[in-house]
């Protein structure tokens, strides 16, 4: 067996499962989890069809590259919503989901012979992150969030050792779980560091398109091009459908960036056999054309924030998130910063689940930056949401008082 899966850590929601097993929920409550993100919206119809009526295709080996059809809607995409001209023939990749595409990529970057070879994270993470680096032969190196810096990570306190043994950075803007998104002088800092040691930026860009504000948030080959990087140097950005389009079933995304990354890639991805399927290839053309069913899905989410947000604030350290649909909230000071106290208790007294934060993260330069924090996934209808947040107010108030 190849031994460096030894290394790898078991999954947030399987700590969660064996962190519950002992619990009998409260049979009062209907079961409500806010565990997991996975969008549980309904697939727009567009995508339905376009899926049904290309079913032809599954005669068909895809090629890795997948059709000009599909990079040049990924193209037209990148350019209505951040401006950019992208060539769909040397910049653009299909992949299956950003998930897989993450870890293809590190496994394609990271060179585990020279010694030291550090792949830096953002924490709290996304676990794909840190089991990419392990398999690729690589030591993780965790960056905090600042709660300070509405949960900034700190990429400016990395110590110069840290980035002299980096080939790999992942970024995730807006992040998970935290909601946070990066500011131009971040990226300019990042593609600096990038400049100085030769390091491979990943941005991961999966919840780009729900967001509360007016702006929609920044992303990585837009701040690259903002800052004259119009070759996107050393940067590959990813993002996929299944939160956009409420698709996560379809696995679709792409990635892209600077074409002499994206060559040795396609090379790897041909190899690793993950070229898509051309029926998912005809619903993904539907899904990035339109973006209606977007505008509609977004309203979804903003109405759901509006109206939990309020009914938390009073008794949970919690505020709006630049994006995503993820509530990162500090628990209450009775629970003395237990996380997973707070969750076994909710499940047990009100059939409510939440991720305790600790899970999402990891001990890193003295401290674990999710201790103390759960993450609630807005993902059913809004009424099961409300349904949730009162009960939590509830089991809140009943330990206070």
């Amino acid at each position: 067996m190849n031994p460096l899966l030894s290394r790898l850590q078991p999954y947030p929601f399987e700590r969660l499962r064996q962190l519950h097993a002992d619990i009998t929920p409260n049979p009062a409550y209907q079961p409500i989890s806010l565990g997991i993100g996975e969008p549980r919206h309904a697939t727009p119809q567009l995508i339905k069809d376009a899926l049904t009526a290309s079913l032809a295709g599954l005669a068909s080996y895809p090629a890795t590259m997948g059709e000009p059809r599909l990079r040049l809607a990924m193209s037209d995409w990148l350019a209505r919503r951040y401006g950019l001209k992208v060539d769909p023939a040397t910049q653009i990749l299909p992949v299956n989901g950003s998930r897989e595409a993450l870890f293809s990529l590190a496994q394609t970057v990271l060179d585990p012979s020279k010694p030291g070879a550090t792949v830096v994270c953002p924490n709290p993470f996304y676990q794909i992150y840190e089991g990419a680096a392990l398999l690729g032969g690589a030591q993780p190196w965790f960056a905090p969030s600042d709660p300070a810096r509405n949960f900034a990570v700190d990429w400016a306190g990395v110590p110069q050792s840290v980035w002299a043994n980096t080939q790999l950075i992942f970024v995730c803007s807006p992040g998970n779980p935290t909601g946070a998104v990066m500011s131009l002088g971040e990226w300019e800092l990042l593609f600096k560091l990038s400049d100085q040691y030769g390091f491979v930026i990943a941005s991961d860009e999966c919840y780009s398109e729900i967001y509360f504000r007016d702006e929609a948030p920044l992303g990585g080959l837009q701040a690259a091009a903002q800052l004259g990087r119009h070759d996107f140097k050393n940067l590959i950005s990813l993002t996929s459908l299944s939160k956009r389009s409420s698709v996560p079933g379809l696995r679709s995304g792409f990635a892209a960036g600077d074409a002499a990354l994206i060559k040795p890639f396609l090379l790897y991805r041909t190899y690793h056999g993950s070229a898509m399927s051309p029926v998912v290839q005809a619903a993904s053309i539907a899904a990035w054309n339109d973006e209606q069913h977007v505008v509609e899905n977004r309203a979804l989410y903003r109405e759901k924030f509006a109206q939990v947000m309020p009914l938390l604030a009073p008794v949970m350290d919690v505020a709006l998130p630049d994006a995503g649909f993820y509530l990162w909230a500090g628990i209450p000071e009775i629970f003395k910063g237990s996380d997973t106290a707070f969750s076994r208790e909710l499940l047990a007294l009100y059939n409510v689940v939440v991720l305790p934060g600790s899970y999402l993260a990891r001990d890193a330069q003295g401290s674990n930056p999710g201790a103390g924090r759960v993450r609630m996934a807005l993902v059913a209808e809004t009424a099961e949401c409300v349904e949730a947040a009162e009960r939590i107010v509830q089991f809140i108030q009943s330990k206070v008082h």
